[in-house]
């Protein structure tokens, strides 16, 4: 059936319905499990940029440039995010389409919907940590789009915000990163050999210069 909705493709408020629907089946504590780690979600890459950092340090310099970069990236792409959504100011799907329940509250008005932050932060995560760490990529992507997927299962998102999110986090992120590695990786030279600052960027103990 037609959605009426402005700017809003047919086919994704109609999965939006689908997915919220069926949501709404699944048991109590998977709910609220669903609810916790759509959020949680962020503090797994938060460990996992941490992690990147430790490893990183004892390794060349293009190596922890790169482990420096990526959160970065991540950043710059929410940046990014932030102006578009600015830009095209889509409300909420959990506002936009009536009758429909969700898990989580939804977001207050002015908080806008296209395109996802956190599916941006996914897809800029997924493909950051592919380029400083290739081992991620046996399983970041998946986490990243079961985060992604997550913010259409809880309520708060239509699909095509998240997929548009995703795309640009995997697309913003490495240009940030390719074009920043050369000079990165001459500053994390300079602070290796900096008596200070070295302890941050290498593994005094087991590096050998």
């Amino acid at each position: 059936m037609p959605n009426e909705i402005e700017d809003v493709p047919d086919v994704s408020a109609e999965w939006y319905r689908q997915i919220t629907a069926f949501a709404r089946t699944t048991p109590h504590w998977f709910q609220e499990l669903a609810e916790i780690g759509t959020e949680a979600v962020l503090l797994v890459f938060a460990v996992l940029y941490l992690a990147t950092w430790w490893r990183a340090r004892r390794r060349d310099d293009r190596a922890m440039a790169l482990a420096l970069l990526a959160p970065a990236a991540m950043v710059a792409s929410y940046l990014v995010s932030e102006i578009v959504k600015g830009a095209l100011r889509i409300d909420r799907p959990c506002r936009l389409v009536h009758g429909v329940v969700t898990l989580a509250p939804c977001p207050e008005f002015g908080d806008w919907s296209l395109p996802s932050n956190h599916a941006t932060l996914a897809g800029a995560t997924a493909v950051a940590l592919a380029v400083a760490w290739r081992r991620t990529l046996l399983y970041v992507p998946v986490l990243a789009a079961l985060g992604a997927f997550s913010r259409v299962f809880v309520g708060v998102h239509f699909p095509h915000d998240v997929l548009a999110g995703l795309l640009l986090g995997a697309v913003v992120a490495p240009l940030v990163m390719w074009a920043l590695a050369v000079p990165v990786t001459r500053l994390v030279g300079r602070w290796r050999a900096h008596a200070t600052l070295r302890t941050l960027v290498l593994d005094t103990r087991t590096a050998r210069r």
